[in-house]
């Protein structure tokens, strides 16, 4: 059965289009989704993030227990409230999860996972706590809605209790803490996101997550679906799981080598497989590509190249840029004149370092 978030209702009373999402009844689109990308990259833009999946992880060892289960490491935490993007690796070094760890004490992290793997995810650190005597709570009684663009903190801040104002400014990127909402709404507020913007994440209790969002609203914070939002990360050079990465696929693969900490005496999970694949060198590498031609790049076309065949990973029109671009999985090595077959027809593509677009613009060379 597909699940709804606590705002469903509120998605279908804006007229949204509803669309199955891992599982998930989810808003693509209120109207728009061009509108809602550009309302994100020049002013601010609500999503509903409901779906993914907190956990709360609690005990003596659990610091222990993340320096073995995470290839990150969780040692760069050293201020309550930092935040680490970190990928959850199996033993052949594939990508299980990519995921936010928060250090909210010396005893107790909380983790955001992805809500496609959520059963998974939940099913792998538990089987992996256990010799750590780590508690494993799930928090499905959150919601989450992230507020995402230029103004997007801004609009948040003046929502906030007078008191928690100045601190929650000052809040640092990747970095999260504890305020209260207009009439003592309950917030976790995390300056953590996925388009490439500035602004929040915001945890808050179910039962204020209505009242939250018609809040933003007011303040002139436009509803956005998944379409923009899978626009605005793509943009913004951000890894989708499932798509851009899975569990036949390392770190190194997926160009997320800076995600992996090699720090002397930290045995994690994946770590032998890691460093005998970049002993004996890495054969795929991610890549960005521009079609400056008219067309669309899409998932799944073949990507040709003078040492063989790739494959376009995630791809699409991007609206910052209008034009179309994708990460893709190549061959390693020399590529040569780089094409892309999109129904029988072979059009040229640059060859780019990504993100395409940084602070709402187009970075060089795209």
């Amino acid at each position: 059965m597909t699940e709804k978030t606590v705002l469903n209702a509120t998605h279908r009373a804006l007229g949204a289009r509803m669309v199955d999402f891992g599982g998930w009844d989810m808003p693509i689109n209120y109207g728009s989704q061009i509108e809602e990308h550009h309302a994100v990259r020049r002013d601010a833009g609500m999503f509903d993030v409901s779906h993914m999946t907190v956990i709360d992880l609690h005990g003596a060892r659990v610091r222990e227990f993340l320096r073995r289960l995470l290839a990150n490491s969780v040692d760069k935490l050293k201020a309550h409230g930092k935040a680490l993007y970190a990928c959850m690796l199996n033993e052949r070094g594939g990508v299980i999860d990519d995921l936010i760890v928060y250090f909210l004490g010396d005893a107790h992290y909380r983790l955001v996972v992805n809500a496609a793997t959520r059963a998974k995810d939940l099913a792998w650190i538990q089987q992996q706590a256990q010799a750590f005597g780590v508690e494993v709570k799930e928090r499905p009684e959150f919601a989450m809605v992230a507020v995402q663009g230029p103004n997007a903190r801004a609009k948040v801040i003046g929502l906030l209790h007078e008191a928690d104002r100045a601190r929650i400014e000052k809040l640092g990127k990747f970095a999260a803490a504890a305020a209260q909402g207009l009439h003592g709404m309950p917030l976790f507020v995390a300056r953590t996101g996925y388009t490439g913007e500035d602004g929040f994440e915001i945890i808050v209790p179910a039962e204020h997550a209505v009242a939250l969002w018609q809040a933003l609203a007011a303040v002139g914070v436009a509803p956005a679906g998944l379409g923009a939002r899978d626009t605005l990360r793509l943009e913004a050079g951000m890894n989708l799981y499932g798509q851009d990465m899975d569990e036949t696929v390392s770190p190194w693969e997926a160009n997320l080598g800076w995600t992996v900490a090699l720090d002397e005496g930290r045995d994690f999970i994946g770590r032998a497989a890691l460093e005998k694949q970049r002993a004996e060198g890495v054969r795929r590498v991610m890549v960005g590509l521009v079609l400056d031609e008219k067309g669309v790049l899409r998932h799944g076309q073949k990507v040709l190249t003078a040492n063989g065949e790739g494959e376009i990973l995630s791809g699409s029109f991007a609206p910052t840029l209008e034009k179309a671009v994708a990460l893709a999985r190549i061959p390693a090595g020399e590529p040569g004149a780089v094409r892309v077959d999109i129904r029988g027809r072979e059009l040229p593509v640059r060859l780019v370092k990504y993100p395409f677009v940084r602070d709402g613009k187009p970075c060089d060379g795209i």
